[in-house]
């Protein structure tokens, strides 16, 4: 879409090897990101003892890292519908980076909440940016192939999370994982040299006036996506944040128990997210979320409630194989329905929306596991989201394969 009165300038369509270099860019600027968000995840007892406060305090500065998500999104993804992915994928990944470093540096725990909240304006920015970039780069046929792979640069971020967690932190404390955090700078001279700006973006182009008229017309759909993606936040939020916890207080797991066993989790979920994102293109994007998420309700005996370290294992695989498996459908999902004027700002504001709405679950579910113990606590948590987030994924629609650089809504 052009202003009136204007002439389009010509769209050079990309090449093959300029779409590879914007899916791995947008692949490690999501699992960098993911990083740099599940270090906490792993030191949380090791922060809470150096500041002296109880476990769930140091939950609450996810559920501040979580509630801040949608302003990144919003201001992120404004400027990418508004002006282009490029720069403002950059200028995010930079952003959120040296936040990382600042958390390392923290000498209260005030500065470290401080710091986390505004961490999590640079991770809700990033994946609406990220995610419209890569999804308008890919073939129709494959896109729920590679949907599967971007999302499950989150998997790749928590198993660099445990790997540091498993060499770095026995020998250097919790604050020189955050310090790692300040690597993903390094991303942007990669974008800067090989990903080129967005052929979708370029071919529509909107102005204000129809950035706003797609969101009033739209604002429904907009409503559904936000109630989709806590559903999908709760799960995944629900299932791995306070994990780790559960290994080392109920279970009495050591510190590299607890690392290896998220490692083996993770290499399920990243196995998940490629599997159910490739089945999403052949099944539909609805049944194959909805399959994936009955299965993960079934598993929770097994991620829980096993005699044995091995069988405790392979239930934790599974349930990331299919929660994850779930997740690795949704940002082609999420860039088919959004309207093409506000592909970025929507799929990221929707998403991060359901972050915020599913915010309190850590922090939650430790206060609950204080008065009924961790295994009944995430055992119940996760039954009850599965059902509902299998009822809100069936009620939505999809629409797979639809043409991205095309203006039709």
């Amino acid at each position: 879409m052009v202003s009136p009165g204007t002439s389009p300038e010509p769209v050079r369509s990309i090449t093959a090897a300029e779409a590879a270099h914007t899916i791995l860019a947008s692949f490690l600027g999501w699992a960098l990101d993911a990083f740099d968000f599940f270090i906490l995840i792993f030191v949380m007892p090791a922060v809470a003892k150096e500041f002296h406060r109880p476990i769930s305090h140091i939950a609450f500065t996810i559920t501040a890292t979580l509630a801040l998500r949608p302003l990144g999104a919003l201001v992120f993804g404004w400027i990418a519908d508004r002006y282009g992915r490029r720069v403002p994928l950059m200028v995010d990944v930079i952003f959120y980076s040296v936040v990382e470093v600042a958390s390392g540096l923290a000498p209260s725990y005030g500065w470290f909440l401080a710091m986390r909240a505004l961490y999590g304006i640079g991770m809700g920015g990033e994946w609406g940016v990220g995610a419209s970039l890569a999804m308008e780069a890919v073939s129709p046929r494959l896109r729920g192939l590679f949907s599967g792979l971007l999302q499950e640069g989150y998997a790749v971020g928590y198993l660099l999370a445990a790997a540091a967690f498993f060499f770095v932190f026995p020998h250097y404390g919790w604050r020189a994982m955050f310090f790692l955090g300040g690597a993903p700078a390094l991303l942007t001279i990669y974008i800067r040299a090989r990903v080129p700006e967005s052929e979708a973006w370029q071919r529509t182009r909107p102005d204000m006036a129809q950035i706003r008229h797609a969101i009033r017309a739209n604002w429904k759909l907009f409503l559904y996506l936000c109630v989709l993606m806590t559903m999908m936040n709760f799960a995944s939020h629900g299932t791995q944040d306070m994990y780790p916890t559960f290994l080392e207080k109920q279970r009495g797991f050591d510190t590299r128990t607890v690392a290896t066993i998220a490692l083996i989790y993770n290499v399920g979920a990243l196995l998940g997210g490629l599997t159910f994102g490739y089945l999403s293109d052949h099944m539909g994007r609805r049944r194959t979320m909805a399959t994936a998420v009955v299965c993960a309700g079934l598993v929770i005996p097994l991620w829980i409630y096993p005699g044995t370290l091995t069988v405790l294992t392979l239930g934790a695989f599974l349930m990331q194989f299919m929660v994850q498996g779930a997740w690795g459908v949704i940002p082609a999902h999420l860039t088919e329905l959004s309207p093409p004027e506000v592909r970025g700002l929507f799929s990221g504001l929707a998403y991060q929306i359901g972050v915020l709405l599913a915010s309190g679950v850590a922090v939650s579910e430790a206060l609950l596991a204080e008065r009924f113990g961790y295994a009944a606590t995430l055992a119940g948590v996760a039954a009850i989201v599965m059902v509902l987030a299998t009822v809100v994924i069936l009620l939505g629609s999809e629409r797979m394969g639809r043409d991205l650089h095309s203006g039709a809504a």
